[in-house]
């Protein structure tokens, strides 16, 4: 990957260009993690950077000459985020700078940024370049923002919630400064899109160490600006929907797959997890989210779910028609509910799920 980065800072360069590849490549890379997350500062304009290469899309903004200046670059299948050096002005919102202007110095550009350890560079040659001696807090473990904290965060709030990504996934300590700058501007959290609080919350979660990023958050105070509710709740901290689904996080939005995901985990929360037929109507994924949260054992469960004579209704020994024959009916809203006597039966072993067991079944029950 690191060859490749090179060959992109190359292109730009053979036009006449700066180009550094900065940010979480090169912390990732001097750690010695595995990274594909490419960003790249240089004084080409997002205007040149599409004179340059072909599969170019801008990202923040709508013309080529946009405020926010950054384009996505597809080379050889790796994106590349490619942003042009600049000062941001007057943050208006907790967010967003209200202009920036394009400046033709590397270390002014950097000095924007958030984090010491996200303010390295590696130039066309390998070489590492850093002015803000980000390595110095790699080697400490330490998160520093560039700026002073406060000031930091009241210029991007959502760099609260990097800063606890980053000691989580990373195993590092936040600087003092932040954790005294945390409790001076975390109000201005409730301004940040819950979109982008949520992306940040999900890399939290999804985390090896989502307790920690919890056990944090709640240190930190920011259950409160954060809008989240129930964290006593959560006992599995291995899966991000496992874990959403015990907050209370009405406030945010989430997919129609995680909605139907986070809906059910709730449901059979209340509900009887070893319990055969809660089993089979919810499946074991849920379940397991659920029962988990409850100290209740996965091993418990899946052993239950792993012994059920079905699985699903097209498990069952006899199908739609047949009942109808059997009751000489035309299909009707009756079906379901048969349908749902069966499954019972045979989920709990008092039917064996045959054809010829079921017909006398409906025989004795149903005509």
């Amino acid at each position: 990957m690191k060859d490749l980065a090179i060959e992109f800072l190359n292109k730009i360069e053979d036009n006449g260009y700066k180009a550094y590849v900065v940010g979480g490549y090169v912390r990732d890379y001097l750690l010695g993690i595995e990274s594909y997350d490419i960003d790249i500062t240089t004084n080409a304009t997002p205007k040149d950077i599409k004179n340059i290469f072909s599969n170019v899309s801008i990202t923040r903004g709508k013309r080529e000459d946009s405020n926010y200046g950054s384009v996505r670059v597809v080379y050889k299948n790796i994106l590349f985020e490619v942003t042009t050096f600049r000062i941001e002005l007057d943050y208006l919102d907790n967010r967003h700078p209200s202009s920036i202007f394009y400046i033709n110095d590397l270390e002014t550009d950097l000095i924007r940024r958030d984090f010491t350890i996200n303010a390295i560079c590696m130039d066309k040659n390998g070489k590492i370049i850093d002015p803000l001696e980000g390595r110095k807090e790699l080697k400490k473990k330490i998160i520093k923002t560039i700026s002073p904290s406060d000031k930091s965060f009241k210029e991007d709030a959502l760099r609260i919630l990097r800063a606890i990504r980053f000691s989580v996934i990373l195993g590092f300590k936040l600087d003092k400064d932040i954790i005294d700058a945390i409790s001076k501007t975390k109000l201005y959290l409730k301004n940040i899109s819950y979109e982008r609080k949520k992306i940040e919350l999900d890399k939290i979660f999804a985390s090896p160490h989502a307790k920690d990023g919890i056990e944090l958050i709640k240190k930190l105070d920011l259950v409160d600006s954060l809008e989240l509710t129930n964290l006593e709740r959560i006992n599995d901290y291995t899966d991000l929907i496992g874990i959403w689904s015990m907050i209370d996080s009405h406030c945010y939005k989430f997919t129609k797959h995680e909605k139907e995901l986070i809906k059910k985990v709730n449901q059979v929360y209340e509900l009887n997890n070893l319990d055969p037929y809660i089993l089979y109507k919810y499946g074991l994924y849920v379940n397991i989210l659920a029962g988990i949260n409850k100290n209740i054992s996965k091993k418990s469960i899946t052993e239950i779910y792993n012994n059920l004579s079905i699985k699903s209704k097209k498990d069952i020994d006899i199908n739609a028609k047949d009942i109808c024959d059997i009751l000489n009916k035309e299909p009707n809203e009756f079906l379901n509910s048969i349908y749902i006597s069966i499954e019972k039966e045979i989920v709990y072993n008092t039917l064996k799920n045959n054809k010829k067991d079921i017909i006398k079944y409906i025989k004795k029950n149903y005509l």
